[in-house]
């Protein structure tokens, strides 16, 4: 098999270990994985045939809860909490991530000059950059009675 063929960067939500390989790998019990799951702790994929199969982020969540419960001493539900508001802020993460490229790729529309309207300080819209062509809006759509 050659390495062309091997994904070089594995998905961290791909469901991948089974129970007892993510049981391994997070240094714990099958039987509390199969607990964190009934708690809604850590909760995996199911397989065709109802088998559960961990991914790398579940097997990191896995991690984090031991290490929350034996050395910080917080019990589940302090945990569950945690766990929230973890998502909580990777989701917030995520979309800033988004809207900072959509402002970047406004930016960018703007310095290129392709603007779609321009509005002057007595309320006139120009449709494009050219203050030439003055563009009215429609009399029963305007925002304001005073611009035609």
């Amino acid at each position: 098999m050659s390495s062309e063929r091997l994904p070089q960067v594995m998905d961290p939500d791909a469901p991948v270990f089974s129970i007892s390989v993510a049981a391994a790998l997070a240094e714990m019990h099958p039987q509390t994985l199969r607990t964190y799951d009934r708690l809604g702790l850590v909760v995996p994929s199911r397989a065709k045939g109802g088998g559960r199969r961990y991914s790398p982020r579940d097997v990191y969540r896995l991690r984090l809860i031991q290490r929350l419960s034996q050395e910080e001493g917080v019990n589940l539900n302090g945990i569950r909490r945690i766990i929230a508001l973890q998502t909580e802020l990777e989701d917030a993460r995520r979309r800033i991530d988004e809207l900072t490229d959509l402002v970047r790729s406004l930016a960018q529309r703007e310095q290129s000059g392709t603007r779609i309207f321009s509005a002057g300080t007595t309320g006139h819209v120009w449709q494009g950059r050219s203050r030439r062509q003055p563009f009215a809006l429609p009399a029963s759509r305007s925002p304001r009675p005073d611009i035609a």
